[in-house]
């Protein structure tokens, strides 16, 4: 009989040893690590996309997008301006604009990084084989996920809510 003690949430996991099939014990490191998966799996819809200007304040993006992390470790996501369709309708040239890529990915839990291993992407073809990394936190039943600079200031957010 297979035993797997799993919290998700916010909090970490409170079982020190986790059971497997085998009776395998896990370390409390591997049983927070796959509660974090276990958190991530599923299908989103972006609630917001905001940047913070070097000068200071916000500004909307004013996006919408989807992203889609598996069991697998993967993900995938897609995000564009919300008037993307009516500027090509009214354009008679290509009009481009926001993102679309898919990879595999890993978790830095200590530090809250989720990064996403580029592996294609038909909007931002300089992306692939590049590291997308984003410092996670859940909110409210949101999952935002913020772009940091190299001096560690928070250049961007987006916000997730998942497709129930």
């Amino acid at each position: 009989m297979r035993k797997i003690a799993l919290f998700t949430g916010l909090a970490a996991v409170a079982a020190s040893v986790i059971l497997v099939g085998s009776g395998t014990e896990l370390s409390a490191a591997d049983a927070d690590l796959a509660a974090v998966k276990k958190q991530f799996v599923g299908h989103y819809e972006l609630v917001s996309y905001v940047s913070f200007p070097e000068g200071g304040g916000v500004v909307d993006n004013n996006y919408e997008g989807r992203i889609t992390y598996d069991e697998h470790d993967n993900m995938t996501a897609q995000g564009m301006p919300r008037d993307l369709p009516a500027r090509a309708a009214a354009s008679t040239t290509n009009v481009s604009g926001g993102f679309a890529y898919y990879g595999s990915v890993t978790w830095d839990i200590e530090n809250q990084i989720v990064t996403h291993h580029v592996e294609g992407s038909p909007s931002r073809g300089s992306w692939v084989g590049e590291d997308n990394v984003r410092h996670y936190e859940w909110e409210d039943g949101l999952l935002k996920l913020s772009i940091k600079n190299a001096e560690g200031r928070t250049t961007g957010t987006l916000t997730w809510r998942r497709y129930e």
